[in-house]
C-alpha cells in the first residue's frame, strides 16, 4: 500500500496524531477514535492493522496489552518525497514569520500606555 493511501484516511491520520504523542494502548487508542468516528473497536483494530502493516506503527506486547507507537521513517520518505513541493508553501510562510516577528517587535518597542494602532 502507497504511503498516500495509508495516510489517505482521517482514522489513521488521527490515530498517527495519537501516537506521536508517545506509545498508547490499542485500547487507548480505540477509546479515543471510537468517540471521535463512532466506529466499531474492530474497525479501529483494522486501522492499526493497516498502519502497522505498512511500517507506520509498531506494536510491541506488554503483559496482555499492545502498545502502539509511531514509526518514524515512513513519514521521512513522505517528507522527501513532499520536497519539491514546499517552495508552494515555504515562501508565503516565511513572510508570515517575517510579519509576525515585525509586529513582537514593534510591540516591545512601544512605550508603556501607548494606544496606538498597531496598524499605524
Amino acid at each position: 500500500m502507497h504511503a498516500f493511501d495509508v495516510l489517505g484516511d482521517p482514522v489513521r491520520r488521527r490515530i498517527l496524531e495519537l501516537l506521536a504523542d508517545g506509545e498508547r494502548t490499542s485500547g487507548a487508542v480505540c477509546a479515543v477514535i471510537q468517540r471521535e468516528f463512532g466506529i466499531s473497536q474492530p474497525a479501529v483494530s483494522q486501522h492499526l492493522r493497516v498502519l502497522r502493516d505498512s511500517g507506520f506503527a509498531t506494536v510491541r506486547p506488554e503483559g496482555t496489552r499492545r502498545l502502539y507507537a509511531v514509526n518514524g521513517q515512513p513519514l521521512r520518505e513522505v517528507d522527501v518525497w513532499l520536497g519539491p513541493f514546499r517552495r508552494f508553501w515555504t515562501p508565503p510562510l516565511e513572510a508570515l514569520a517575517t510579519e509576525l516577528a515585525r509586529g513582537r517587535r514593534q510591540r516591545r518597542l512601544m512605550p508603556p500606555g501607548d494606544e496606538r494602532s498597531e496598524e499605524a
